[in-house]
């Protein structure tokens, strides 16, 4: 039967989002246990926000102070020394899952599955390819660990348990590389939800026209509580940076609403927003291939619409 283990992302405080929709996806194998993996330094609080996972049977907690910063290449050799008790290693298809689970399968020697977004068997899944335009079924060597990760966005976030898993402080008896070492984190300010776990975004694109432009899709963002996100052509042209980009090489996302601004609907794009329960599109091209998609698409000047719009829902 199934063991699995699972890796948790978090920032040292809290845990992301994105590891409640891992365990979606690995409770669909019936596995005989689910256990979370927490890398941290100082990592208590974070491990028992894991433990209150349903379906979660034991959190191990590697504390130490090589762990205080999420670098794949001190985790993933931990995260491999631990996977041999283990038939599958899960992370999410985010930019750090992206990072230390390819790593783990070479040091396991195994190849990886990405984007895991059906479950049918213990080893067969589903993934998108194509930029999202074909599912592929695939089927891995049971006799291998499997090493994957979960696109997030097709799963819904597992509830909360009333009755907490164990945690188990763990310490592996092995050298952290030195190879890479960690320097500083530089990041913007951020008082508006995350991009990938956010319930509504408003993005916008080409079609803003500049980054002083750019301002009219963080005005109507902070006046729906809501994340911001961009097109690729946006994020190339100096618009905002890159960490805001959504689609096939930016974040695939799920959120309840949204609203695309001056996005014309590039393939790549609408790869990241095809999980969305409303999608909502301002362009003043009536040929835009996002409203192929839209549940609500208007065709006009975004710089007329969208300020109309603030107006009406601030009354």
């Amino acid at each position: 039967m199934p063991k699995v283990l699972l890796l948790a992302e978090h920032d040292g405080k809290s845990l992301n989002a994105n590891v409640a929709k891992c365990v979606t996806c690995a409770t669909l194998l019936q596995p005989d246990a689910i256990d979370i993996a927490v890398f941290a330094d100082g990592g208590g609080s974070v491990a028992a926000e894991a433990a209150m996972l349903a379906g979660v049977d034991r959190v191990l907690l590697l504390d130490s102070e090589s762990n205080r910063a999420p670098l794949a290449a001190i985790i993933a050799p931990q995260l491999a020394a631990l996977a041999g008790a283990y038939t599958h290693v899960f992370g999410a298809s985010s930019t750090f899952g992206k990072d230390v689970i390819p790593r783990t399968a070479a040091l396991l020697d195994v190849g990886q599955l990405s984007d895991l977004m059906a479950v049918e068997g213990p080893y067969r899944f589903k993934r998108p390819i194509y930029a999202g335009n074909a599912i592929e079924t695939v089927e891995a060597d049971p006799k291998r660990i499997l090493a994957a990760t979960v696109r997030t966005a097709s799963y819904a976030a597992i509830d909360r348990s009333d009755r907490a898993a164990p945690i188990e402080v763990t310490s592996l008896a092995i050298e952290p590389p030195r190879h890479t070492r960690f320097d500083k984190l530089e990041a913007g300010a951020r008082d508006r939800p995350d991009l990938q776990t956010a319930s509504r975004v408003v993005a916008g694109g080409r079609g803003v026209g500049s980054a002083e432009g750019f301002e009219i899709v963080t005005r109507l963002a902070d006046l729906l509580g809501a994340a911001v996100g961009a097109s690729r052509a946006a994020v190339d042209s100096g618009f905002v940076p890159n960490d805001f980009q959504v689609g096939q090489t930016g974040k695939i996302i799920a959120p309840e609403l949204y609203i695309a601004l001056g996005i014309s609907g590039a393939i790549q794009h609408l790869t990241g927003i095809k999980d969305a329960g409303t999608i909502v599109a301002v362009n003043n091209d009536p040929e835009a291939p996002i409203f192929e998609i839209a549940d609500i698409g208007l065709v006009g000047d975004l710089f007329e619409v969208v300020p109309a719009l603030i107006d009406a829902l601030k009354n």
